[in-house]
């Protein structure tokens, strides 16, 4: 089942890679679009939260900044950043930030990311509670025009279960600030199947969510991880989760409650208004290239990916010598192919022979046609002109569907 799952060492610069044009079995990946920022400061760990994130307090805030911006430079030195289309600042919570810090962050960010589409998108992850008038001015004036807002239930017993330090009353004053400061772009992520939830608590936080008349809601499963209380109550056997048919229930009520009220499911967990949609989460699930700056992020440029050295203080230090690169990966044409399908199905538009054609100049049905073929014989897929998307079926199974591109 799809629903129980969500989808987040120093690098020597004297050795040999790979030109940026030049990449593994011929496949030649088009130039980075889309920025992903990393800032890794939240005011508290949340229960379930595995994610790089780390307690403001006491954390070299403005060196951690400095160090973003030494990275943005020799990144784009080495990469040259052109028509960017979408910077997604996410965390931890980035509203952390004092309304001086977002300045110089966003003056960093305009500085080596300015050349940019008319209609780029820039999206800031927010916690509810952290986005008072002077900070939401400075993240206006510095550019961002979309708010996330990490609402996860308007139940409050049931966010200080899970470890959230916001309340409902701060949801409905962070939104009523954004609005005020001139954000019209606003998501909120709700999330499912957490302890002690039912159906019918669901759909009390979906009658809130759709008061507010957002333009963009995501809808998240609880994912048990390591390294967090959740997983230790778990083994505990200490976790009242719902059981699988609960969850399941639970999805299918969001994917009618959406439909009802105006929101159309354009990916396994993303709902919204027409024009809505996330632009910077579409590249990922089109497999396309980005940047990937900061602690522990993830990059993906001209087929190779990345990860960053993780720990802010290793971060800071790493920043200083070269870039911040812990481990990357020469993505091979057949693994780019794999890639393209298990993260273009999620979409619930699908995928088409034109845009992997572009990409690998061959179609879908070379490598896959007899994957294909069986997942549409057990009504997973439906083939539809071009290409293929997930039936209704396949989005209560993306899992096994996704699973069936793998190489084994």
């Amino acid at each position: 089942m799809t629903v129980r799952s969500r989808d987040r060492t120093r690098h020597d610069e004297g050795a040999a890679r790979p030109h940026p044009d030049e990449q593994p079995d011929g496949y030649v990946q088009a130039p980075p679009r889309a920025v992903y920022i990393h800032i890794p400061f939240c005011t508290n760990k949340c229960h379930y939260c595995d994610f790089n994130s780390y307690v403001v307090q006491g954390q070299p805030v403005m060196d951690y900044l400095r160090a973003l911006e030494r990275e943005m430079e020799r990144t784009v030195e080495r990469t040259p950043a052109k028509r960017i289309e979408s910077i997604f600042v996410g965390g931890g919570t980035p509203t952390v930030l004092t309304p001086e810090q977002m300045r110089f962050f966003l003056e960093t960010v305009n500085a080596y990311f300015s050349d940019r589409t008319p209609d780029c998108e820039i999206t800031m992850e927010a916690n509810p509670g952290t986005t008072d008038l002077e900070k939401l001015a400075a993240m206006r004036e510095g550019g961002v025009n979309r708010i996330s807002f990490g609402v996860q239930s308007f139940d409050n017993a049931l966010l200080a279960a899970i470890g959230r330090i916001h309340n409902v009353d701060d949801v409905y004053r962070s939104i009523e600030n954004a609005r005020a400061a001139g954000f019209g772009n606003i998501s909120i992520d709700l999330m499912l199947g957490l302890p002690n939830q039912t159906v019918a608590t669901l759909e009390a936080t979906l009658d809130e969510a759709f008061r507010l008349g957002l333009a963009h809601y995501s809808a998240y499963s609880l994912k048990i991880e390591e390294n967090t209380l959740f997983h230790t109550l778990y083994y505990r056997n200490e976790l009242p989760l719902p059981d699988e048919d609960e969850e399941l229930e639970m999805y299918r009520t969001v994917m009618r409650r959406m439909n009802e009220n105006g929101y159309k499911q354009y990916e396994i967990s993303n709902f919204a208004r027409p024009g809505r949609e996330s632009r910077h989460n579409q590249a990922y699930w089109r497999n396309l290239a980005y940047y990937g700056i900061g602690a522990g992020a993830h990059g993906y440029v001209a087929g190779q990916r990345h990860v960053n050295v993780k720990g802010v203080q290793a971060y800071i230090d790493a920043c200083a010598e070269g870039l911040p690169v812990k481990e990357t990966h020469c993505v091979s044409r057949r693994e780019a192919m794999e890639d393209f399908m298990m993260v273009g199905l999620r979409l619930l538009s699908g995928v088409r022979n034109e845009s992997f054609r572009s990409q690998f100049g061959v179609p879908m049905e070379e490598p896959f046609g007899e994957e294909l073929e069986r997942l549409v014989r057990q009504g997973m897929l439906i083939a539809e002109g071009d290409g293929y998307r997930l039936s209704e079926q396949g989005i209560l199974f993306g899992n096994d569907v996704f699973a069936a591109f793998l190489s084994e």
